[in-house]
């Protein structure tokens, strides 16, 4: 199955709208980028994951002013699955309020929904070892 160009647009969008909606703090607009019942899974930083909108945004309460300020999204591939569902992978970079940064990989399902795309799965793994541990072979 391939995706129309409006739909990797669109999808391509909707990952992109996370960072705006976390840093502004519109926790209110999550339903715009999550399905009802998603999963968004810690497990790589040791947490368990978070099932639906409303432990995503009570989550992000707690955490508070140890949120990052900024979340950036970037090489976005899009990569389409059976019908109205595509795979997403992303790199995201988050800055703390003391200028630290940190690297994760977001790989998304996103589902076509009457309302639109939205995302109904995310892992998100910390970026920690340069080329993923892959050394010269001696």
């Amino acid at each position: 199955m391939s995706l129309a160009l409006e739909d990797r647009l669109a999808i391509t969008e909707l990952v992109s709208l996370h960072g705006h909606l976390i840093d502004d703090g519109a926790l209110d607009r999550l339903d715009e980028l999550f399905t009802a019942d998603v999963v968004y899974d810690l497990t790589d930083f040791g947490q368990q994951p978070l099932s639906g909108v409303a432990a995503i945004q009570e989550a992000a309460r707690v955490l508070g002013a140890a949120n990052p300020v900024a979340h950036h999204v970037t090489n976005v591939v899009v990569t389409a699955a059976e019908e109205g569902r595509a795979l997403v992978r992303s790199k995201g970079l988050g800055i703390t309020a003391d200028g630290s940064c940190g690297s994760v990989t977001y790989d998304d399902t996103v589902v076509r929904t009457p309302r639109g795309w939205r995302i109904s799965h995310r892992k998100v793994s910390p970026r920690r070892i340069p080329l993923s541990g892959a050394t010269a072979a001696g």
